[in-house]
């Protein structure tokens, strides 16, 4: 595919633009700051970039200082008006207060995202309202349920509940002193046998209580 090559009249027009546009800036621009600048709000190409600017440095209108590959180009600073001290220190007293505005600037707007993002995360008015009827019908649902409790009539008494804990606490118990016998029976066999526990459990069919993830309770 061959190249785009661009016309005197292209390569005019872009260094109008870029003349304008640097003496606006007043600072150095390479190749590539000017086109990446310029290139959207004007459409240049890169080639008429370049081409321009050697233009404008060829006709004096515009400095041009090479950093090894890469050149430069700014505005002759004899063009501009001489300014004084006190316009300079002027000037710095401008900056540092426009600094200060944009450094407050800058925090406002991160305070007000961190609102935002806190408000965006929140439920709105009409979800609150929904969440607070749901609540409701949640609480007269349990209300009911604790009537009912408390109106039946088998309740359990404290000497039923003594009764099922006590019993509770012997097989407990008893279960704690077979296993305790069991295992000791079965390391004394184990002592002679010539093949694993995990083997010997298998072929007697012996099932423990992690079989099936069953735990002792503690003891109180």
């Amino acid at each position: 595919m061959s190249k785009v090559r661009e016309s005197p009249a292209a390569t005019g027009g872009a260094a109008a633009i870029l003349l304008r546009y640097l003496r606006d800036q007043n600072r150095p621009h390479s190749a590539q700051d000017a086109f990446g600048n310029l290139q959207r709000e004007h459409g240049l190409g890169k080639t008429a970039v370049v081409k321009a600017l050697e233009q404008l440095a060829q006709q004096g209108k515009m400095r041009e200082k090479a950093y090894g590959k890469q050149k430069i180009y700014f505005p002759d600073q004899d063009q501009f008006p001489t300014v004084s001290d006190s316009e300079l220190k002027a000037l710095d007293n401008e900056i540092s207060e426009l600094s200060s505005k944009v450094q407050t600037l800058q925090q406002s707007c991160r305070h007000m995202e961190s609102e935002l993002k806190d408000l965006n995360g929140s439920m709105t008015t009409p979800e609150m309202i929904k969440e607070i009827e749901e609540l409701k019908k949640d609480c007269a649902s349990y209300t009911e349920k604790l009537e009912r409790i408390k109106s039946a009539a088998n309740h359990v008494t404290p000497e039923e509940k003594e009764k099922v804990y006590n019993e509770k606490k012997l097989y407990c118990k008893e279960w704690r002193r077979r296993k305790r016998m069991a295992t000791e029976l079965l390391d004394a066999i184990l002592e002679g046998y010539p093949k694993s526990k995990k083997q010997f459990f298998e072929e007697v069919g012996i099932e423990t209580d992690e079989d099936y993830n069953v735990t002792l309770p503690v003891a109180v």
